[in-house]
């Protein structure tokens, strides 16, 4: 806690870390994500926007294009990723989610969600669900930049 926080406010933040850490648990054990690392994680992420080249996804992670490529090795491997050349420049090869990949990350997703709907719905009155929604909006105030 900074000097200048209030106390309220950082046990707040604090508890609120905590519930979120807990939600993402309850998340991966309803859809569990594979044996993906949090770094094949955030490339996968990171493509799900639209194809890639190595040297872009290893520049929005902040890393050396060196040390993407065993990572991209491992996706590929793995069937999540396949490389097509680029129209643009023949020399590089853009990368992208397999259509697999992509029906079971939604199918992973999706499972996410029908959890979360069901949990609300059965473990939260109606006017809880209302306080969180008022809740939910605040948070998004929060993380907005």
């Amino acid at each position: 806690m900074s000097s200048d926080t209030p106390p309220f406010a950082s046990a707040l933040a604090h508890d609120l870390r905590a519930n979120f850490r807990a939600l993402k648990r309850r998340f991966r054990e309803q859809a569990p994500a594979g044996e993906l690392t949090p770094a094949q994680i955030a490339v996968v992420n990171r493509l799900e926007s639209g194809p890639s080249t190595a040297s872009a996804l290893a520049r929005a992670e902040g890393m050396r294009p060196q040390s993407m490529g065993p990572i991209i090795a491992a996706l590929d491997a793995a069937g999540v990723i396949q490389g097509q050349p680029d129209p643009a420049d023949g020399r590089q090869t853009l990368l992208s989610l397999t259509l697999t990949y992509r029906e079971q990350l939604n199918a992973r997703r999706e499972a996410r969600q029908d959890w979360l709907e069901r949990t609300i719905a059965t473990r939260l009155t109606p006017e809880e669900q209302q306080v969180l929604a008022r809740a939910n909006a605040l948070l998004r105030r929060i993380v907005e930049p």
